[in-house]
């Protein structure tokens, strides 16, 4: 996919369309972009929350976890004491 593409899906997701939401939900999660997740998941997706938790624990990006569960994401705080819990 080009960056025109992802552009013009951006564009798509902005303007309401839940296809194109998903659609970069599923690129970002593949690509492993916690900053595409991280944006769409601000907008009030929770798909990409859920997206971007799976991958910042599979990174063990316990910053990224933290900034979500202090944000009130109960499977952020699980995901984050299940990591730091030694």
């Amino acid at each position: 996919m080009t960056e025109s593409d992802l552009s013009a899906l951006r564009e798509r997701a902005a303007n309401g369309d839940p296809t194109a939401v998903d659609i970069l939900i599923e690129l970002a999660g593949e690509r492993g972009d916690m900053a595409e997740l991280r944006r769409l998941a601000d907008g009030g997706s929770s798909d990409a929350a859920d997206q971007l938790i799976e991958v910042a624990t599979e990174l063990g990006d316990l910053d990224e976890l933290r900034r979500l569960a202090d944000s009130g994401n109960i499977t952020a705080a699980e995901q984050l004491a299940e990591l730091t819990d030694d």
